[in-house]
């Protein structure tokens, strides 16, 4: 029998190979093993999708490979997700989550809502190029906790600090915590705006999250 380093392993690198298969192979493996679904997806699944997303940042691999990785994780997705400890609908926390106004990039953005979803949040995703106004609409039709804010691109960095204002004028800002991130994104950048917090990446994001809503 594998065990669960070699699972994980196996997990990771069929989403890096994208190979769809032995995902969900592997992911039926480990859960027969017993292994945490919440393991297999965080360090099998998720590891393999931001090992792809650094090869795309290196430029080895295309928008094509990548939309395969993240079938291949789907897959792994499909069949250890339901094996997750229930989190019932009344203390789910919400999220609204979507890349501002002006920029499709989504990879990143996908990957954080699976590994806040994973992690037990009620996650609204508005998309991509998402008008500045809709975030604070949606936060507070549904009483959103928090507010993730995504772009790759320098010349929309500037939405997410409309978002922050647009909050404000709401009478929303003490009520809702704002989490930035994306390529061009620092941490120096999200306390010039006033951002609650800056998370590098998708695994970083969920311990930002809980650490700013106080959830153990």
């Amino acid at each position: 029998m594998s065990s669960k380093e070699e699972l994980l392993k196996r997990l990771s690198d069929g989403v890096v190979e994208m190979e769809e298969d032995d995902v969900a192979e592997a992911a039926q493996e480990y859960l027969d093993a017993g292994y945490p679904a919440f393991d297999g997806i965080m360090e099998g699944l998720v590891d393999g999708m931001n090992r792809a997303s650094e090869l795309y940042e290196a430029e080895e691999y295309f928008v094509t490979d990548v939309l395969l990785c993240s079938d291949a994780m789907y897959a792994g997705l499909d069949i250890l997700r339901p094996h997750l400890p229930e989190v019932s609908g009344d203390e789910k926390v919400t999220g609204v989550i979507g890349v501002v106004e002006g920029d499709t990039h989504d990879i990143g953005k996908n990957l954080v809502k699976i590994m806040l979803e994973t992690a037990g949040f009620n996650m609204i995703d508005l998309g991509r190029d998402v008008p500045l106004t809709k975030f604070v609409e949606t936060a507070k039709e549904e009483h959103a906790a928090f507010v993730c804010l995504s772009t790759l691109m320098t010349t929309t960095m500037g939405g997410m600090e409309t978002v922050i204002q647009l909050l404000d004028e709401a009478g929303l800002r003490d009520k809702v915590k704002v989490m930035i991130g994306g390529g061009p994104i620092s941490q120096k950048y999200a306390d010039k705006i006033g951002a609650d917090g800056y998370s590098q990446n998708a695994v970083e994001a969920v311990k930002l999250a809980k650490k700013l809503l106080n959830i153990a």
